[in-house]
């Protein structure tokens, strides 16, 4: 249990947009579980402000950040010293301050991500063909835990092809094959699990697939946005035929999780409160 320093402190979710978060609402399920009593706030941010307004936060007394789209790459260039998963994603959901003043970066979407599929949804990503799509911080951010489950491939496709081949150039030496291209290049391989990394669903739109996309017998997709229903991406899935479609709910609930222990070192419970978000 961390001391009684840890029990109070000043924590947000900075975004832009960030009115839809959940987070609040989820740290609060945590505090409340564990005693804690936490200042944890959505705080919308201007793009052009962010690095200032992090410092300020800091400077002001605040313990810690989660940070959300379209800021990820930026926390991890803002941060003095990042953390083995941050530095193999080359991006950051999570920001503390230590004892003596730096700013220390991580990244717990990838844990986040794997834990709901594998351990709530009970999807097996071992030898499986991964399609991953986009290539932004949201997605970086979960290559590496993606790649630690042993799939067979990972694809990541793009709107823009030269991100997505950029960035799976950066994982050229890994064991597992990593490549990256447009979403036309999709059409003519089957895919086992397919993840949307893009931000698409936030405003009830998806990525421009191609038509002749094929799903593998058992395909399952996961979108990483979630919402009040299925997502555009998740009612496409199942126009395919997908065996099961998942939204970034629990994935949500889980980094938050991982984001909360390193805080304050107590690992909450987070099935009720996943229950709990889906009854809303």
């Amino acid at each position: 249990m961390a001391s009684d320093l840890l029990t109070q402190g000043r924590f947000a979710v900075v975004g832009n947009p960030i009115g839809h978060s959940l987070s609040p609402r989820i740290h609060a399920a945590f505090a409340q579980q564990t005693g804690r009593q936490i200042d944890y706030r959505a705080e919308r941010v201007e793009t052009d402000d962010f690095e200032e307004w992090v410092s300020t936060f800091f400077e002001t007394g605040g313990r810690g950040l989660n940070i959300t789209l379209p800021f990820k790459t930026r926390a991890f260039d803002v941060a003095d010293t990042v953390s083995d998963r941050a530095s193999l994603a080359g991006a950051a959901n999570f920001l503390s301050r230590n004892a003596e003043g730096h700013i220390h970066a991580d990244n717990t979407d990838g844990k986040g991500l794997l834990t709901d599929i594998t351990a709530n949804a009970g999807w097996s990503l071992e030898g499986a063909r991964i399609l991953l799509l986009g290539a932004g911080g949201a997605a970086k951010g979960v290559i590496p835990s993606l790649l630690a489950a042993g799939p067979a491939c990972l694809d990541i496709a793009n709107r823009t092809p030269e991100r997505a081949e950029a960035l799976a150039t950066e994982w050229a030496a890994h064991a597992i094959p990593v490549s990256g291209g447009g979403y036309s290049g999709t059409a003519g391989a089957l895919w086992d699990v397919i993840i949307n990394g893009t931000s698409t669903g936030l405003s009830d739109e998806m990525p421009a697939l191609p038509g002749e996309m094929v799903l593998a017998e058992g395909c399952c997709c996961y979108d990483m946005a979630y919402g009040k229903g299925p997502t555009p991406f998740m009612r496409w899935a199942a126009e395919q035929g997908a065996a099961e479609t998942r939204d970034g709910l629990g994935m949500l609930v889980e980094q938050a999780a991982e984001s909360f222990y390193l805080w304050l070192d107590d690992y909450p419970d987070t099935e009720p409160v996943i229950a709990d978000l889906r009854r809303l």
